[in-house]
C-alpha cells in the first residue's frame, strides 16, 4: 500500500501596499504606507498602530495628529528597500490596526487604554510599530510588552533622557515614561542605550541618574561629524539576544532637519545618522518600535512627518524575518 501523499500547508497571501499605478498616491485611504487595514492583530507579523495623544506635553501640543500625517506622508514610499535590500512584504503579514481610542481629558485613562489596547496587540504575537503622540506612550506600551517578554533591552533616541520623577507635581508625562518603566522593572538597565541628549537641562547632573541605573548615555556631541555604524555594533553586542524595544523621539533629530516636534533643540542628530541607528539593529530580537512627538501644526512642508514616516518603515524592515534580495 502506498503512503498517502504529504499534504503541505496552504501558502498564505501577504499584504502589499496599494501601489500608486493602481491608484494615484495622492488618492484613496490614508493608511501607513497604504496596507489594508485590520481589525485584529491575530494573523500579523508586524502591525502599524497609531496612538493619537498629545495631553502628557509639556511646551507645544499638536502630536495628536502625528500619525495621520505619518500615514499621508507615507504613500511615498514603496514596497522595497533599495539601501538595504530589505524586503519585508515578501516574508512578512503586515497591516494598519488603526489608532488606539485614548480619552482626550483624561492622561491617566489613557494609559489605561493603551496598556489595555498593546496587551491584546501582543498577546497574537504581532509586534507593534506605533505612531505617536507623545512621549508617554512609551511607558504603557512597555508594561503591555513585559507581559510577554519581561524585562527588555532599548535603544532610546532622543533630546531628552525623559526620567524625570515628577513633571508640575505629576508622575505621568511625556518628560517620565522612562523613569516609570525602571521603577516597574520593565527594562533591563545594563542593556539600555540612550542616544542624541542633548539642550540645557535643570540640574547639572540630569543624565547622570540614568547612567546610576546602568544605562549607556551617548549624548549628541559625542555623535557630531562620525558614522554612528560603529556605535550600533557596540550597542548590538550589549543587547546580544535579548527582546528589545526600539524608541525613537522625532527630536532626536536637529530641528533643521525635523522642526514639527514639541520640544525641539539644536545640535541634533542628522536624517543618516538616525538610519544608521535603525539599521544597525539588523539581526536583533526586535519586539517593538515607536516613532512619537511628530506635532505636525509646527511641521511646514510635511518636512518632519516625512522623515518620521521613513523610519517607521526602516523599523518594519529590521524586523525579524524579514528577506533580503
Amino acid at each position: 500500500m502506498k503512503d498517502a501523499p504529504m499534504s503541505r500547508a496552504p501558502e498564505r497571501t501577504l499584504n502589499q501596499p496599494l501601489s500608486g499605478n493602481a491608484m494615484p498616491r495622492f488618492g484613496g485611504i490614508a493608511t501607513m504606507m497604504r496596507l489594508p487595514m485590520a481589525q485584529s492583530a491575530a494573523g500579523l507579523d508586524v502591525g502599524f498602530v497609531g496612538v493619537p495623544l498629545d495631553i502628557g506635553t509639556s511646551n507645544r501640543s499638536g502630536t495628536r495628529f502625528g500619525p495621520r500625517q505619518i500615514r499621508t506622508e507615507s504613500v511615498l514610499l514603496r514596497p522595497y528597500n533599495m539601501a538595504t535590500r530589505a524586503a519585508p512584504f515578501d516574508s512578512l503579514q503586515v497591516a494598519d490596526l488603526g489608532d488606539v481610542a485614548i480619552n482626550p481629558y483624561d492622561l491617566k485613562d489613557s494609559v489605561r487604554l493603551i496598556e489595555a489596547a498593546y496587551d491584546e496587540i501582543v498577546a497574537t504575537g504581532c509586534r507593534p510599530i506605533t505612531l505617536g503622540g507623545d512621549h508617554t506612550i512609551a511607558w504603557p506600551i512597555l508594561r503591555a510588552l513585559h507581559k510577554k517578554h519581561g524585562p527588555v533591552a532599548v535603544v532610546h533616541i532622543d533630546a531628552h533622557a525623559d526620567v524625570n520623577d515628577t513633571m508640575n507635581g505629576e508622575k505621568i508625562a511625556h518628560g517620565t515614561p522612562f523613569r516609570r518603566a525602571v521603577e516597574d522593572g520593565l527594562l533591563q538597565c545594563g542593556r539600555v542605550t540612550q542616544i542624541g541628549l542633548r539642550g540645557t537641562g535643570y540640574h547639572a547632573d540630569d543624565f547622570d541618574w540614568c547612567r546610576r541605573q546602568g544605562f549607556t548615555v551617548v549624548q549628541a556631541e559625542d555623535c557630531w561629524h562620525r558614522s554612528l555604524t560603529p556605535l550600533m555594533e557596540e550597542v548590538c553586542a550589549r543587547v546580544g539576544d535579548a527582546p528589545v524595544y526600539l524608541s525613537f523621539d522625532i527630536d532626536g533629530l536637529d530641528p533643521s532637519c525635523a522642526p514639527g516636534t514639541g520640544t525641539p533643540e539644536v545640535g541634533g542628530l542628522t536624517v543618516q545618522q538616525g538610519l544608521e541607528i535603525i539599521r544597525g539593529m539588523r539581526g536583533l530580537n526586535l519586539v517593538g518600535a515607536d516613532l512619537v512627538e511628530v506635532s505636525p501644526p509646527y511641521d511646514q512642508a510635511g518636512t518632519t512627518a516625512l522623515v518620521a514616516a521613513n523610519l517607521a518603515y526602516e523599523m518594519l524592515c529590521v524586523m525579524p524575518g524579514v528577506q533580503y534580495r
